[in-house]
């Protein structure tokens, strides 16, 4: 191994750790795989983000990424589980029940919505978070939204399924 590369590592171990909740790149070039990985992590217990409604709605927005992509996508619809891809649909219902989410809307606009929340209240703007939760795919006001992503309980489905993910980006070589 040349100098150069053994330099470069300590860059990349530190791109692997960085949180997969805003980035993917535990997956090292599949953001599906990152997601899947730290899915545990950042969906197993939704009663982590008590007081952080910003860490709840990108969690909540990673759910949607997952449960879309592994339906959608060509290569991981393929192989993942089908209990899995049941399980994150499960899911995506008890997390948009418990949010205040509409069920007919789309997994890539919730998912799009919950980002631009979540940035927003990062970057300290909570009426940018509000009008980001303002669409019509919700059922309750924007303020309830964020109450609710504040203190959120552990929602069983949700755990489960974020472990079937896991374990089916565990098993995908």
């Amino acid at each position: 191994m040349n100098r150069r590369a053994l330099l470069a590592f300590p860059l990349l171990l530190a791109a692997c750790a960085q949180d997969p909740v805003t980035d993917y790149l535990g997956g090292i070039g599949d953001p599906i795989r990152g997601a899947a990985l730290y899915a545990t992590t950042n969906l197993g217990d939704t009663s982590r983000w008590d007081g952080d409604p910003a860490g709840a709605a990108m969690a909540a927005a990673q759910l949607e990424f997952l449960a879309r992509s592994f339906r959608d996508d060509p290569i991981w619809s393929t192989q993942a589980s089908s209990s899995t891809i049941q399980q994150l649909q499960a899911a995506v219902v008890e997390m948009r029940n418990a949010v205040g989410i509409s069920l007919t809307a789309s997994n890539a606009r919730v998912e799009q919505e919950l980002r631009l929340a979540s940035q927003s209240l990062r970057a300290g703007s909570p009426a940018r978070a509000l009008a980001a939760l303002a669409g019509t795919d919700f059922t309750v006001p924007p303020e309830e939204v964020l109450r609710r992503l504040g203190s959120l309980p552990r929602l069983g489905q949700v755990s489960s399924a974020a472990g079937m993910a896991n374990n089916d980006a565990l098993s995908r070589r």
